[in-house]
């Protein structure tokens, strides 16, 4: 007689969000997996009611774009075929940083720019055709099953039956900002669990316009003006992203007492008003091609889960465990670097291991601190923030990075370090190396720009005189120090 093998465990995944998606695709590997989301879920780069915030800017970061890469091998080449932009930073940006207009030295990171629609879809495409994986759409998960101890499935409301019990073996929730995870374990018995907030009232708006004509076969750049939480104003930015499609995607956002509307005529108007006008300048005269997308409750949040005593049988992940001020583009890669550590822990203990819900929860922990801090230690120095305040020392170390950031306007080795961080390619602690802290000790904003290092033949597709519509002027050709 032949043994029989014993059948494959079951993983649940409450939600069919990136980090959804993402933990669906990590979880195959040892067990069979069924996403659960309430939507249903496009077959293309389609809106979907559970994600509104698809409307506005969403950058990958090459930190986050390497993570995925590295979870599901050949991604890249499937957003860039589906319409998705490989950009070089800092060659394809221009920005204003709080501190000054980056030089567009050759390429020390990457992003993907493209819709997060487009984002999702295609990943969506290739963690739903890996062998194992089903989803149960128009589906709301009602409640967890088990007890304080141990998760052992969910209760779902779907289409054909209310109260539907999925039995698993490991329970995941990246149901979102919108996550009912703390009722849920509260229903269990699981309480006291500790949650943290810095709101700097922001809000953000977007509007996609049509892209002048040649501007995307001429690979036009990013354009983004920051603002300075130095300066005690409320917090204004505007941003272009080229899209697929021939289309800019142009996000504005303000913090309170200075957010935006979702009135068009107003549109155009704030983003002149912001740091410097250049993203308002560029858009004049544009074609929009869609209303304007207003969204609020933009709240840093954070649920300590790995500090409670969570049963086993469960985690959460991406948006569920934390939320970020979307500006800093953090979301996506935090989630995928965490989920790369739970793989690590998957491989090396398996999914029977005693504990592991709780494991997997401590082991995302770091990549969550570390974009908190670097979104929370900005936020909270807007007027009006409200939340947990700045810890002993912090003053200082804000100073040293505010004098590394004035040597990234200057300096191509600090330009690197700044990016090495902003994309999540390391972690802060990377601004602490000998060799950096020597360039950070050196440096100064002499020679820096004074405008927008557009380069002439970028100005003219976009429609601007060479000196700018307020007779600025650039650099002659920016992009030459760069190609």
């Amino acid at each position: 007689m032949t043994q029989s093998s014993p059948p494959r465990r079951h993983a649940v995944v409450i939600g069919g969000s990136m980090s959804g998606l993402l933990a669906a695709a990590v979880l195959a590997e040892h067990a069979t997996v069924t996403v659960i989301d309430a939507d249903t879920l496009p077959d293309g780069p389609a809106p979907r009611r559970g994600l509104p915030q698809a409307r506005h800017v969403h950058v990958m970061w090459s930190g986050g774009a390497r993570a995925i890469e590295d979870i599901l091998p050949g991604i890249t080449e499937e957003w860039t075929a589906a319409g998705a932009i490989r950009r070089s930073l800092p060659a394809d940006l221009v920005t204003k940083t709080a501190q000054g207009w980056i030089p567009r030295f050759g390429e020390k990171q990457f992003n993907i720019s493209c819709s997060r629609d487009l984002l999702d879809s295609v990943v969506r495409a290739r963690v739903t055709g890996l062998k194992g994986v089903t989803t149960l759409q128009q589906s709301r998960v009602r409640s967890l099953e088990g007890t304080a101890a141990r998760v052992t499935g969910v209760r779902v409301d779907t289409p054909e039956e209310e109260g539907r019990l999925v039995r698993a073996d490991l329970v995941i929730d990246a149901s979102g900002r919108g996550s009912r995870a703390q009722t849920w374990l509260a229903e269990l018995g699981v309480g006291g669990i500790r949650q943290a907030e810095v709101d700097s009232g922001l809000v953000y708006a977007t509007r996609i316009f049509e892209a002048p004509a040649g501007a995307h076969a001429m690979g036009f750049p990013i354009v983004n003006v920051q603002s300075d939480p130095r300066v005690p104003v409320p917090g204004q930015t505007a941003t272009i992203v080229p899209i697929e499609n021939g289309q800019w995607q142009a996000t504005l956002s303000g913090t309170r007492g200075g957010q935006p509307t979702g009135d068009p005529d107003a549109f155009i108007p704030f983003a002149k008003s912001v740091r410097d006008p250049i993203v308002g300048e560029l858009l004049e005269g544009k074609k929009p091609l869609t209303d304007v997308a207003v969204t609020q409750g933009t709240a840093n949040r954070r649920i300590y889960f790995e500090k409670a005593e969570l049963p086993d049988g469960f985690f959460a992940v991406g948006d569920s465990v934390a939320t970020f001020n979307p500006l800093y583009g953090q979301g996506m890669t935090v989630a995928a670097q965490g989920l790369l550590a739970v793989r690590a822990l998957l491989r090396a203990e398996g999914l029977a291991h005693p504990g592991f819900g709780r494991e997997a929860q401590r082991a995302l922990a770091p990549q969550v601190a570390t974009a908190w801090e670097l979104a929370t230690s900005q936020d909270i120095l807007y007027p009006g923030a409200t939340g947990m305040r700045p810890r002993a020392g912090a003053g200082l170390l804000n100073a040293y990075v505010s004098r590394l950031m004035t040597g990234a306007t200057t300096r191509e080795s600090l330009t690197a370090a700044f990016l090495q961080v902003i994309t999540m390619s390391n972690p802060p602690t990377y601004w602490l190396r000998p060799s950096v802290v020597w360039h950070v000790l050196r440096a100064s904003d002499r020679g820096a720009l004074k405008a927008p290092p557009l380069t002439a033949a970028e100005r003219a597709v976009a429609g601007l005189d060479a000196a700018g519509p307020a007779g600025r002027t650039g650099p002659a050709d920016p992009v030459g120090q760069v190609r």
